[in-house]
């Protein structure tokens, strides 16, 4: 099983980094919007780095940058999942999201790495 955290790119419509985020989340999990909550107006994880080609998708080599937000919620129900970009979704509890994704989650709740190894 591979966990990938919800992600895309930004569209022409998208007011903010945030709501480019936030949108992502909904559309690929069916997650609603009304119920989610940003945690930090700033982003958790910067990320850059060169994507090689795909010559089998026409996809010329390039860069790209990843900005991770955290959002939180209390009772968010998985809805219908973009099936043409997700297999599938679901909940976990911060330590075991530790353990899949590392020290992203570490960064969401204002640790360090470290801290993120230790306390699972």
């Amino acid at each position: 099983m591979r966990i990938v955290p919800k992600g895309g790119h930004l569209e022409q419509t998208d007011q903010t980094l945030i709501r480019a985020a936030a949108r992502e989340l909904t559309e690929e999990t069916g997650v609603d919007l009304a119920r989610i909550a940003v945690v930090s107006q700033n982003p958790v994880y910067i990320e850059f780095g060169r994507v090689p080609p795909r010559p089998a998708i026409a996809e010329p080599e390039h860069f790209h940058l990843d900005l991770g937000y955290c959002f939180t919620t209390a009772h968010a129900d998985i809805g219908s999942i973009q099936e043409s970009q997700v297999t599938s979704a679901a909940w976990y509890s911060l330590s075991i999201a530790e353990r899949l994704v590392g020290p992203r989650i570490a960064r969401c709740r204002g640790g360090n790495d470290a801290a993120s190894r230790n306390d699972t």
